[in-house]
């Protein structure tokens, strides 16, 4: 019986490592995602407008996107790091907007680099 218990608990626990692993993951495939979406909106209103948006609300209020997404490891729209685009000496005037957006969290993917990185 003792080593009947001993086993369930060995396999529980590979079990439960699979599982977290399986859930980070998960995590950072949605994390590709929003990053993909947001870009190519901030892509798309670039191309229509002529320059970036202002922040990433404006996305949402010119309906780009439906709403700015949760970043899955902060679990907050508002982490977002938006990324200012170069200023243009040929239009002095124009805000530069934002030109790329980044996770706002401090954790290391699965394959060793920064969330903030991707």
């Amino acid at each position: 019986m003792l080593i009947v218990i001993t086993l369930v608990t060995i396999l529980a626990g590979m079990a439960m490592a699979n599982y977290r692993s399986g859930v980070v993951r998960a995590r950072e495939a949605v994390l590709k995602e929003d990053l993909f979406r947001l870009r190519d909106a901030i892509d798309q209103f670039y191309a229509d407008k002529g320059q970036y948006p202002a922040d990433l609300q404006e996305l949402v209020s010119e309906g780009y996107i439906r709403r700015v997404p949760e970043d899955p490891f902060t679990e907050s729209p508002e982490t977002w790091v938006q990324i200012p685009a170069e200023f243009n000496p040929q239009d002095p005037a124009a805000e530069p907007g934002i030109f790329d957006v980044k996770s706002g969290s401090d954790a290391t993917g699965l394959d060793g680099t920064a969330y903030a990185e991707w």
